[in-house]
C-alpha cells in the first residue's frame, strides 16, 4: 500500500503510559486548523495483503478511516487450517501541525459474522507509539449463533489518556486481529468474521483528542 495516503484525524490512547504536566482537566479541544498528515509506513498481516487496505482522513481533523477488503476469519468446512486468525498491524508516521499533540480518544470497529452454535469469535486491538514499553489492548467476544453485522468500540476517559509527546516525532502502531474458534460447532460447518464489508460502507474510525503543547 502507498505510503503517502493522508489522513488526518484523532487516535484513542488506551496507552498506559503518563500524561504531559500540562493540559486541560477535561472536555476535548477543535482540532488544529491545520491539516494532520498520515503517512502509512508499513501495513502487515495475513489481514490486509498488500493492496487491501486504505486510509482516509476527515475533513475535520477528528477522525480517520481505515477499510480493509479482505479481512476475514474463518474456521470448519474446507477452511485453511490458519484462517482461523487473521491480524494486521498498521505502523503511522503523524505529521501533527506545530503547537499541537493527539491522543486516541476511542475506536469504532464494524463488520460481519456468522458463527455455527456452539462456535465463537473475538476482535482485539492493542495500541502504542514508537518507543512505548507498554501495550494497551481490547477485547472483544462473539458467540453462536449469530449471523449478523457487528460493532465494537474501544473507549478512554479524558484524564486517561496518553498523549503523543510534544516535538518528537513517534510512529503510532495499532494492531487488530480476528479470531475464529469452532468450539462445540459441528466441523463440517463454517464459521467466520470479517472486519469491514466488500462495498467499504463499514470502516474502522479512530476518534482523536487534541490540545495544544506547553509554550506554545
Amino acid at each position: 500500500m502507498a505510503g503517502g495516503l493522508l489522513l488526518g484525524g484523532a487516535l484513542a490512547a488506551l496507552l498506559t503510559t503518563a500524561l504531559p504536566a500540562q493540559g486541560p482537566s477535561d472536555g476535548f479541544e477543535d482540532p488544529p486548523p491545520d491539516k494532520i498528515v498520515i503517512k502509512v509506513a508499513t501495513v502487515n498481516g495475513s489481514g490486509c495483503p498488500a493492496g487491501t487496505t486504505a486510509v482516509a482522513v476527515s475533513e475535520d481533523n477528528t477522525a480517520f478511516t481505515v477499510t480493509y477488503s479482505d479481512y476475514l476469519a474463518q474456521t470448519g468446512g474446507n477452511s485453511d487450517p490458519t484462517s482461523f486468525r487473521k491480524n494486521c498491524q498498521l505502523n503511522l508516521i503523524v505529521h501533527v501541525p506545530q503547537g499541537f499533540t493527539y491522543a486516541i480518544a476511542s475506536a469504532d470497529y464494524r463488520g460481519f459474522a456468522a458463527l455455527q452454535s456452539g462456535a465463537s469469535a473475538t476482535q482485539r486491538a492493542s495500541y502504542y507509539f514508537q518507543g512505548s514499553p507498554s501495550t494497551a489492548s481490547r477485547s472483544h467476544p462473539f458467540s453462536g449463533p449469530y449471523n449478523d453485522n457487528w460493532q465494537a468500540t474501544d473507549t478512554t476517559d479524558w484524564v486517561q489518556l496518553v498523549w503523543a509527546p510534544c516535538g518528537v516525532q513517534r510512529n503510532f502502531n495499532i494492531n487488530t486481529e480476528l479470531r475464529v474458534n469452532a468450539g462445540t460447532s459441528s466441523a463440517s460447518k463454517v464459521s467466520f468474521m470479517t472486519m469491514d464489508s466488500t462495498d467499504g460502507d463499514i470502516s474502522t474510525v479512530y476518534h482523536m483528542a487534541w490540545k495544544e503543547c506547553p509554550g506554545s
